[in-house]
């Protein structure tokens, strides 16, 4: 069929197309070898005459409760697809549906590819790769019939104490904007709004919009209170790299931004992303998030007209979005908004190419030893060695080759603890899989490697059997007389089948050992004793000790990098995880930077590397210097400067006027990488920043750029940065504006501008800055 106007149907099918109300493995079940459809998508289709989209057909995990012996076969994906739309086709409107599914960090479907996690991504600041693979997942997800992903990526990491931190890029808005708008491009396929998007790749929904990621106290979906420059330089950011990257969606998020629920603020649902960046794609709320709307609204008619009204097209398992007819007959809310949300929807669809000639079935999936899934194993493995970063090494690393290694702590053998949230069940035996346990026995051989867990990640072990050894004293045991201990402790968003889930999905209570995830917020982010003692246990059999501290947020490491002679930081970096850690260990190939800050101590907040500077003298019962800001990595034998311009260019060579900027004109900085080590190195290059702008105080540092380059061994590399409107001009709006300014440029670790930093400066018509008047 042709592509329908909203107009041209019934009220009730444009209500239908609005709602996304279904959990999909409710619509649709396997029997006998086959899929059935079932009596709850029946009745949503009569109600309706139509759906506009179902969530979660595919979706597995303890929520869920889908599992590998009740759950869709890989390959039967496009068939149970099938079964559905050919019901809502032929008892509905005739209009498709979209189908709607979780891509996080991989498809969460039984035998979706898991990868890294977003923070890890950011470890790796490599945006082709980012790219790449999220081409990849977007084949294997649209390969099994998919059309719609719900991405994370446009939150930004404020606050460590967030059980999301994993899925941020960064808490710099910066790298949060690269790799979102890479990840974009790789999962569309599309380079502006009116290209479809082809049967090789699917739309995409960003979330969430906007400032989730500084929620009070760290608690999910509590308020933002933060003001609108803030809003526009750290928070939307991201959001306008997706937005010119043609995104298809943006998800509204839970939280309020000073008082206004994101999905009931037309200020940020039209005003900003529509009529001020002239992006129009469909706006999905949140799960439930309109009935949310219930503590400002008298009805769940009124919750769904401020919804409506605000700019929302699409919910998600939403009660009150049912309500529009009443709301429309009340005059809440006018037909024309609800004509004009369902349009966007239909537009989608057409963009898909979900009308007009029949579709042919898509091509099931292939196996992961196929070609195709060799590569991608490939790029999950290489995604996986750069998240690993090297914080201290103690002249302990590289392991030598012949070693004797005790391995213990609670992450050391536990696959969960890798994979972070949102993550289907692994398939058994999982062929990639890898902890750091099983890595280092690879290498070394069982006779040359001892395990004691030692303790949970919260607490001690349960008191063993009389005749069982003390889980510290097995420690002690395990490390004495070996040559060097790895001790591997951090945190894991595992989910049980056992816990009670909320209605969003996300766990509603933490599972006894759980320590992240959405749900999953702390007070605290010092490690626990339980793990300290593990280290102190370690410590006593006087052996070297290396702490890898695998997790997915920023955690206070003081303590431990007193008791430890080296210390790796790795994101959750997925099922392959242990090999790429054990390959950091024995033959130094550590790459990546950390992309958030992690504190000094526990309750030092705020902790970002761009917090504004302060007049305050800060805490005095704690060095605050002692953190590891954003950027931190310990790279043996590379280091970086800034190539100073030629002194009779110099003037003209650092300066763009502000009129030239806003046309595309550049100011270009180049870092000479030395590599003196004997092999090639593979690794991102910061450019960092403080802004003076009269009247406004500065950060105290900007992430400007940064690029990942391949240095060989005893060579440099020249890295050069043209810096345009987004790395200088104000980001204070959301959108980047140039006005004439002057920016400190450096290209080294150091969290105020070194002595040999660079001026740049964005003049005006005078050909001066404000500084210059």
């Amino acid at each position: 069929m042709t592509h329908p106007r909203a107009a041209a149907l019934p009220l009730a099918a444009r209500i239908g197309q609005v709602n996304q109300r279904l959990k999909g493995w409710e619509a649709v079940r396997w029997v006998d070898g086959a899929p059935r459809v079932t009596d709850v998508l029946r009745r949503e289709v009569d109600r309706w005459g139509g759906l506009g989209a179902i969530y979660g057909v595919l979706r597995a995990d303890p929520w869920s409760a889908v599992r590998w012996d009740n759950g869709i076969p890989p390959e039967r994906s496009a068939e149970a697809y099938a079964a559905v739309q050919d019901h809502v086709t032929a008892y509905g409107d005739g209009i498709p549906v979209l189908f709607v599914e979780e891509a996080p960090h991989g498809l969460m479907a039984l035998g979706g590819t898991t990868l890294p996690v977003n923070l890890a991504l950011g470890a790796g600041m490599d945006a082709d790769l980012t790219e790449e693979l999220a081409a990849a997942v977007a084949a294997e997800a649209r390969a099994r019939g998919t059309h719609v992903a719900l991405v994370s990526g446009l939150d930004v990491l404020r606050d460590p104490r967030w059980g999301r931190a994993e899925e941020c890029f960064s808490e710099d808005p910066a790298l949060a904007a690269l790799l979102v708008a890479a990840t974009v491009r790789g999962m569309q396929g599309t380079t502006s709004a009116a290209d479809p998007i082809d049967t090789g790749h699917v739309a995409v929904v960003a979330k969430h919009l906007a400032g989730q990621g500084a929620g009070i106290g760290g608690r999910n979906g509590s308020g933002a209170p933060v003001g609108r420059r803030e809003l526009g330089e750290i928070h939307l950011r991201p959001a306008f790299a997706a937005a010119r990257a043609a995104v298809a969606g943006f998800m509204a998020a839970y939280n309020d931004v000073d008082g206004v629920p994101c999905t009931a603020s037309e200020e940020l649902l039209t005003g900003t992303i529509r009529e001020r960046w002239g992006w129009d794609g469909v706006v999905m709320a949140d799960g439930t998030a309109i009935d949310r709307l219930r503590d400002s609204s008298p009805d769940p008619a009124f919750a769904a007209a401020l919804a409506l009204r605000a700019g929302v097209d699409l919910s998600l398992w939403d009660e009150a979005f049912t309500h529009l007819e009443p709301a429309i007959e009340r005059g809440l809310v006018e037909e024309a908004v609800l004509d004009r949300a369902a349009d966007r929807v239909l537009a989608l669809k057409r963009r898909l190419g979900l009308f007009g000639a029949p579709a042919t079935a898509p091509p099931e999936a292939e196996a992961p030893d196929a070609p195709a899934g060799r590569d991608l194993v490939a790029l999950v493995d290489r995604a996986a060695r750069q998240s690993v970063v090297l914080v201290d090494d103690g002249g302990v690393l590289p392991l030598h080759p012949g070693a004797t290694i005790a391995v213990v702590g609670p992450n050391a053998d536990d696959l969960d603890a890798q994979l972070g949230d949102y993550t289907p069940p692994r398939p058994v035996p999982d062929p990639v899989a890898s902890t750091v346990r099983s890595a280092l026995t690879a290498r070394f051989g069982a006779d040359r490697v001892r395990y004691a867990q030692g303790s949970r990640l919260r607490g001690p072990l349960d008191a063993p059997h009389a005749d069982a050894p003390d889980a510290l004293d097995a420690v002690r045991a395990a490390s004495a007389g070996t040559d060097v201990c790895v001790v591997v402790l951090g945190g894991t968003s595992r989910r049980t089948y056992d816990d009670e889930f909320a209605d969003n999905g996300a766990v509603d209570g933490p599972a006894l050992d759980t320590t992240n995830g959405e749900g999953v917020d702390l007070s605290s982010v010092a490690l626990p004793q339980a793990q300290l003692d593990v280290v102190r246990a370690a410590r006593s059999a006087s052996t070297p000790v290396v702490a890898v501290v695998l997790d997915g947020r920023p955690r206070a490491l003081t303590e431990l990098r007193s008791l430890v002679d080296a210390m790796l930081v790795v994101p959750f970096p997925g099922p392959g995880g242990g090999a790429a850690i054990v390959a950091a260990l024995c033959d130094g190939t550590a790459s990546g930077r950390l992309p958030a800050t992690f504190p000094a101590a526990d309750g030092v907040m705020p902790v970002a590397h761009d917090e504004r500077m302060e007049t305050a003298r800060g805490y005095v019962d704690t060095d605050v210097l002692q953190r590891l800001p954003l950027g931190t990595a310990l790279l043996p034998g590379v280091t970086a400067r800034l190539r100073e311009a030629a002194a009779s260019a110099a003037a003209t060579a650092l300066s763009v006027p502000a009129a030239a900027l806003a046309d595309g004109g550049v100011v270009s900085v180049t870092v000479e990488v030395t590599n003196t080590g004997a092999h090639n190195r593979s690794l991102p290059v910061p450019l960092y920043a403080r802004r003076h702008e009269p009247g406004i105080r500065p950060r105290r540092r900007q992430l400007l750029a940064v690029r990942r380059v391949t240095v060989a061994a005893g060579d440099t590399a020249a890295v050069a940065f043209d810096l345009g409107l987004d790395e200088l001009g104000s980001w204070a709006t959301g959108a980047p504006v140039a006005q004439p300014v002057t920016l400190s440029v450096w290209c080294t670790p150091e969290s105020d501008p070194p002595a040999d930093a660079l001026p740049v400066r964005v003049t005006d018509q005078n050909g001066a800055t404000p500084w210059e008047r």
